[in-house]
C-alpha cells in the first residue's frame, strides 16, 4: 500500500487551495464513484475527495477484510488508516480544514482517522456505520478524544439490516464518552443513505465546520 490512492476530486487542483476538505469514505464492495454524487448536494464552499479502498473486494474495494461474520483484525484497519492518513498529510496544507465522511465500513475508517490524530480533523460523519473495536491497540488515542470531545454526526436506520446490533451498542457506548454526538435515526433507508439524511449532514457541516461563514 505505498502507493497514492485512487481520489475522485469535486474541484480540479488549482481551485482546492484554501477551501475545506471533505475526505469521502465509500462502504465494502463499493468504489470511490458510489457516493461522490454526494458532493453535489452539500455545501459548495467544500472541496470533496472521494477516495478508492485499497483491497479488492468483489467488483468492488474494501478498506479491511471482512470475516462472514463482519469480524476483522484491528492491524488490518491500522495499515489501512496509516496508508490513507500519509496521503491526507501530503494534501492537507493546501486546505483550511479537513473532515471526513464514512458510510458503512468507511465509518470505521473515518473514525479511526480521528482516534488516531483526533486534532487533525474538524468534524467527521459517520452513515450506517460503526467504530473499530480497538481492544487497546495504541494506534486509538482515545483519551485524546476524550479531552478533545470532537464534533461527529451518527446517522444510522434502527432496521439497518448489515451491521450487527453488538457493533451499534459498542459504538453507541463509545460515542458517548469520547465526543460530542448529533445522532438522528431514519426510518426505511435500512443500509442506505436518503436525502434527508444528506440534508441533515450538509446542515451539521454548515454549522460545525464553516459556522455561517
Amino acid at each position: 500500500m505505498n502507493e497514492t490512492p485512487e481520489v475522485l476530486w469535486s474541484r480540479p487542483e488549482a481551485e482546492r487551495g484554501g477551501t475545506p476538505l471533505l475526505v469521502i469514505f465509500h462502504g465494502y464492495g463499493a468504489d470511490e464513484a458510489d457516493l461522490f454524487s454526494l458532493a453535489a448536494q452539500l455545501p459548495a464552499e467544500f472541496t470533496v475527495a472521494s477516495v478508492r479502498a485499497p483491497v479488492q473486494a468483489g467488483p468492488g474495494y474494501s478498506w479491511f477484510p471482512l470475516n462472514n461474520d463482519l469480524g476483522y483484525s484491528v492491524a488490518s484497519v491500522t495499515a489501512t488508516a496509516a496508508h490513507v492518513e500519509n496521503w491526507l498529510d501530503s494534501v492537507r496544507g493546501e486546505h483550511s480544514s479537513v473532515s471526513l465522511l464514512g458510510f458503512s465500513q468507511g465509518m470505521g475508517i473515518a473514525t479511526t482517522l480521528l482516534r488516531h490524530r483526533p486534532a487533525d480533523y474538524a468534524a467527521v460523519v459517520g452513515l450506517s456505520g460503526f467504530v473499530v473495536d480497538a481492544a487497546g491497540d495504541p494506534f486509538f488515542d482515545d483519551a485524546a478524544v476524550a479531552a478533545l470531545k470532537p464534533d461527529i454526526f451518527w446517522g444510522r436506520d434502527q432496521a439497518d439490516p448489515v451491521i450487527p446490533e453488538s457493533a451499534i451498542e459498542a459504538t453507541n457506548t463509545w460515542m458517548h464518552g469520547h465526543v460530542k454526538l448529533t445522532k438522528v435515526l431514519y426510518t426505511g433507508i435500512g443500509h442506505g443513505i436518503n436525502a434527508q439524511e444528506i440534508a441533515h449532514v450538509g446542515e451539521f457541516l454548515q454549522y460545525k465546520v464553516l459556522k455561517g461563514k
